[in-house]
């Protein structure tokens, strides 16, 4: 039997956050990828045979197409209302640019789309952040990539290169919860920034097709096989 892995090529953006950071670093270690495409704001220190960086304007997206082709799309963009500025430049990063990108890549071929979400998520929320994520998931989900999969992590964890306040009193909290987060609760855990990078990476070799969605305990499970 051939166990060979099918050589394949990966798209990511929002490589310099905290989950894509990761992800980037999960991307190039994985062997059946050849060239993993990375598009940024600013250029990234990381230097790799398989890296093909760009600098671009997010929001002149379709003007680079040539750089669009891949054939799984790794979406880690994401910012907060506070460092946005308002709802409406809030929205442009976690939704606008999203489905630019989701529908520019489909168009030139992409078989999966991977984004990074969050718990709650849902197009009717009262609260405008987890509404946001929500029509950015049902948006893309309407353009049926062979496989679309979601990641919806609880609370983030690692070393952000700003200092946020409110992060860091939650992430105290949530550890001395953690205990008593059991079953239904275990999905509202803090996780791990890198394993939720390494989680995605691992998923868009499972061949699953579809929608999919993981949520923090999902994640969690994901990270540790991949161990």
């Amino acid at each position: 039997m051939n166990n060979e892995k099918k050589s394949k090529t990966a798209l990511l953006i929002g490589a310099s956050g905290l989950v894509g950071g990761h992800c980037l670093l999960y991307l190039l270690e994985e062997t059946s990828y050849t060239k993993v495409t990375v598009l940024v704001r600013k250029p990234l220190t990381v230097v790799h045979d398989k890296l093909d960086q760009h600098v671009i304007d997010f929001g002149e997206l379709e003007t680079h197409g040539e750089h669009l082709i891949a054939e799984d799309v790794h979406c880690c963009l994401g910012t907060t209302i506070k460092k946005a500025g308002t709802q409406e430049a809030f929205r442009k990063v976690d939704f606008d640019y999203p489905i630019k990108l989701a529908a520019l890549t489909q168009h030139c071929g992409a078989n999966q789309f991977l984004v990074i979400s969050s718990l709650g998520a849902d197009p009717h929320s009262r609260i405008f952040y987890n509404r946001v994520k929500g029509d950015m998931e049902e948006a893309i989900q309407k353009m049926q990539f062979m496989a679309f999969h979601v990641f919806r992590p609880s609370l983030l964890l690692g070393e952000r290169k700003e200092y946020r306040t409110g992060e860091k009193v939650a992430a105290v909290a949530m550890a001395a919860l953690k205990p008593a987060m059991i079953g239904p609760l275990q999905k509202y855990r803090a996780i791990q920034a890198r394993d939720v990078g390494k989680a995605m990476v691992r998923v868009a070799q499972m061949d699953l097709q579809g929608v999919n969605i993981f949520e923090s305990q999902r994640i969690q499970e994901i990270a540790d096989s991949a161990r």
